[in-house]
């Protein structure tokens, strides 16, 4: 296939830029413990300083894939399916998230919202970026906003965000990794004096899976 060939099918969203999917336990947020298929898509301009997965960043580095072969390996595996970056919004989700309705499949997103939400979504969890705020309407779609803490600003910020987010949306605070020994005693303090808010540990890290 042609160079254009592929920019014009990614561009339609159906290429997409795959970096991995991998069959493992979801780690983090309301549906931590629970068996996920997940399916990390390349590309991200939202920046991250603490990220831990920049080798994401660049889309170019990783492979278009057509969507149908993505959707034929995620249905051998699981009915629960999690697209993530990088950021996948940065492209249309509409064609994959199409045709995984189509086989039946339950289909999550996590994403910071920066870009216009495209694709068809059973549960989107919010974490929103300083660097590129979230769209207005993934304030008012989302079903979970994770703000990840870094730093004691990083409350403040939470808030600001808490204030967007629709009255259904259930709020978490997680520790940024490297600095969960000290900010976990921080959010524990947090979550008690407001109680609205709940504690979300990158429980994969610590049952050492991906």
């Amino acid at each position: 296939m042609e160079k254009s060939e592929v920019l014009a099918l990614v561009d339609k969203g159906e290429m997409l830029p795959l970096m991995e999917e991998f069959y493992t336990i979801q780690g983090e947020g309301y549906h931590k413990g629970t068996a996920a298929y997940f399916i990390r898509v390349g590309g991200c301009d939202v920046g991250c300083h603490w990220c831990d997965v920049k080798e994401s960043w660049n889309a170019a580095t990783h492979p278009p894939t057509h969507v149908d072969h993505i959707v034929d390996n995620a249905a051998r595996y699981s009915d629960t399916i999690v697209i993530t970056g990088g950021e996948p919004l940065t492209w249309d989700m509409n064609p994959l998230t199409q045709k995984l309705k189509a086989k039946g499949l339950k289909i999550h997103i996590e994403t910071s919202g920066a870009y216009p939400l495209t694709g068809t979504w059973d549960w989107i969890c919010l974490s929103p970026k300083k660097m590129k705020l979230p769209k207005e309407e993934v304030y008012q779609k989302a079903h979970e906003l994770k703000v990840i803490i870094y730093n004691r600003h990083d409350f403040t910020f939470a808030e600001e965000q808490a204030a967007k987010v629709n009255e259904n949306c259930i709020l978490y605070l997680q520790p940024e990794w490297s600095k969960r020994e000290k900010m976990i005693p921080e959010i524990v303090d947090y979550v008690m004096k407001h109680p609205k808010w709940k504690v979300s540990l990158q429980t994969h890290k610590y049952l050492n899976i991906p």
